[in-house]
């Protein structure tokens, strides 16, 4: 009798991956789907998220795209019942979206506080309603789980050097908004654990997305592994602690960044 590979089918559950139409949710999506999940894309890009919906339906997998703005309750609170009305459960919900404004990547100096609280209210305040209301769902059929995206750049400091010869920079909100998200994950974690909800974070390093040369050889120096992480690579781990193989991990902050943190 086989058990271990069984533990990591998700057969009967479905899946909420805000943020699913993006690098990284996509590729979450594709996983879980995978894995036999139901499994619905929540994102505020309507063209890209029935896009996605379209591409991987066609692969044989089950996917639904429902649009989700997750600053408004209205909407998390629809996709919620939506998901429910169809499937007639949500068991896993992961956060992975990423909302900025306009003017994400300024400079320390140069960020005003306009910028700074929009940021944290659309991100951290978006991933705080996300929680509040999928969590009270999941208290009513006492169990489920919930996994918030948080970064390295949540419990280090950035390397400031690697973007050197570069537009680009670690902008103050991010690192601030993911040291949040890791802190609300644990809280979580404690308040509903007796409800068998289970909630972690994940901290993903830098992942590839045709980033400019002498930055990613930069990173590669700067990690143990040499390089940075594809998107498939974040995927993996989400899945596990969407399994029963990781049922006793609660409260957990899982790096996954090639040996980033470790230096």
């Amino acid at each position: 009798m086989t058990v271990w590979p069984d533990k990591f089918i998700l057969e009967g559950k479905t899946a909420v991956v805000t943020g699913g139409a993006g690098l990284i949710g996509e590729e979450i999506v594709k996983a879980l789907a995978e894995a036999k999940a139901d499994v619905i894309i929540g994102d505020i890009d309507t063209d890209t998220g029935k896009r996605l919906e379209e591409k991987l339906s066609k692969e044989g997998l089950e996917i639904d795209f429902i649009n989700l703005d997750i600053n408004d309750q209205n909407s998390i609170l629809d996709i919620i019942k939506s998901v429910e009305d169809r499937y007639g459960t949500i068991d896993i919900w992961i956060n992975c979206a990423y909302p900025r404004t306009d003017d994400w990547g300024e400079k320390f100096e140069d960020i005003s506080y306009e910028s700074l609280e929009k940021n944290v209210d659309m991100h951290l305040n978006g991933y705080f309603l996300c929680c509040q209301k999928i969590a009270e769902y999941m208290k009513k059929k006492e169990g489920g789980i919930i996994i918030n995206f948080s970064s390295i750049y949540g419990t280090v400091g950035p390397r400031f050097d690697i973007y050197e010869d570069t537009d680009m920079t670690m902008p103050a909100p991010y690192s601030m908004i993911k040291g949040g998200i890791i802190s609300f994950t644990k809280y979580l974690a404690t308040y509903y654990a007796k409800y068998n909800i289970r909630v972690n974070a994940v901290c993903p390093g830098g992942v590839y997305d045709g980033q400019k040369e002498s930055f990613v050889k930069k990173y590669g120096q700067n990690t143990p592994m040499g390089r940075m992480a594809e998107p498939e690579e974040i995927a993996g781990p989400v899945l596990f602690l969407c399994s029963e193989a990781a049922s006793y991990i609660t409260g957990e902050v899982l790096m996954i960044d090639g040996g980033w943190t470790a230096w």
